[in-house]
């Protein structure tokens, strides 16, 4: 199949060389000419612009689209101009789903298929392949459905589900057509927000054994420290990057984010070359949005998301009302770091 790639970045270049290698042919576009030079060093066929990629496929055509959110609508809005009835693009970015249904509804006089992609892989996904959340209509799924074969990571990524029989599903293979336009971004914003709680919680255990010699630190005596009661108990010298590497075997908390970190601390102990600032892009937030909607109680992934808040420096002035409430009704003076 031959296929249309908006966008040639780390995803967008990665998921046109997983095609390219199982018979597909692509071609892509990126408004940046490093990342166009450095596609066609990997392989892949470029369009000078985008009428050009357009005039390339043949009908019914399929262009996918990787880009940001921020800049994804009004690139297939002059995509669509392009394109003839029965044509369908792809938002695999991470875009909001209620973008996707709005825009599915703005195509559908014109006949062109929306379909909203939620792409799990990262970097890794050329190797291992992509987990596709899908939205749009069952005749654009259909047009796809080649290449979602070929992005996925397939049956032998995971062992089968014991209680599952019968023929094997898409999910199975590792895609899935959630419902119609909106769904599949629906179903990624989720994934994201539950990513987030997990991150987090591996953080702060880690960050828990990290400090688990407290005891053996001197502490201040005086009315603005409070004491631990029982330094005798926090004497343990532990190996936090042997740790991470131990729960890899074994353990039920056991996972590729786990196998991702441990890879982490054992280049780098004290993870020096990271400054502790997490970003955000969206999804975690629109995932609170969704459950304050639906009345779904997600205190983990709510703190999740306001952890990487605070990182940023987000609580600077909240921490700065603190003191100066303790000042004022204590005369706490503020200790040094």
């Amino acid at each position: 199949m031959r296929i249309g790639m908006i966008g040639l970045g780390r995803m967008g270049a990665g998921m046109s060389q997983r095609l390219m290698r199982d018979g597909h042919e692509v071609v892509g576009f990126d408004r940046s000419a490093d990342a166009m030079q450095a596609a066609s060093a990997a392989g892949i066929t470029t369009a000078a612009d985008p009428a050009a990629l357009v005039a390339s496929l043949p009908s019914p055509r399929v262009v996918w689209f990787m880009l940001p959110a921020a800049v994804t609508g009004p690139a297939i809005a002059e995509m669509a101009d392009l394109l003839d009835p029965g044509d369908v693009v792809v938002d695999g970015g991470n875009g909001r789903y209620h973008e996707d249904i709005a825009r599915a509804e703005a195509l559908a006089p014109r006949g062109i298929h929306h379909v909203d992609a939620g792409v799990s892989g990262g970097v890794w996904g050329l190797e291992r392949g992509y987990c596709l959340m899908l939205g749009g209509d069952d005749a654009a799924i259909a047009v796809l459905e080649p290449v979602l074969e070929s992005l996925a990571p397939g049956g032998a990524a995971a062992p089968r589900t014991p209680s599952r029989s019968g023929p094997a599903g898409t999910a199975e293979r590792g895609w899935l057509h959630c419902g119609p336009a909106g769904a599949g971004h629906f179903v990624k914003m989720v994934h994201n927000g539950i990513e987030y709680g997990l991150m987090a919680a591996y953080a702060e255990g880690l960050n828990v054994l990290r400090h688990a010699d407290a005891g053996l630190h001197e502490r201040t005596a005086d009315a603005e420290t409070a004491p631990l009661s029982a330094p005798s108990l926090y004497r343990f010298d532990i190996d936090v990057a042997a740790v991470a590497e131990l729960w890899r075997r074994g353990s039920v908390v056991s996972s590729w984010l786990l196998d991702l970190t441990a890879d982490e601390l054992a280049r780098d102990p004290g993870l020096a070359g990271f400054s502790g600032r997490v970003s955000d892009s969206g999804e975690g937030r629109w995932t609170i949005e969704a459950a304050v909607d639906e009345g779904v109680p997600v205190p983990v992934l709510s703190a999740a998301l306001f952890s990487r808040f605070a990182s940023r420096g987000e609580d600077e002035f909240a921490n700065k009302v603190l003191s100066a409430m303790r000042s004022g009704f204590g005369g706490h003076a503020e200790k040094g770091a």
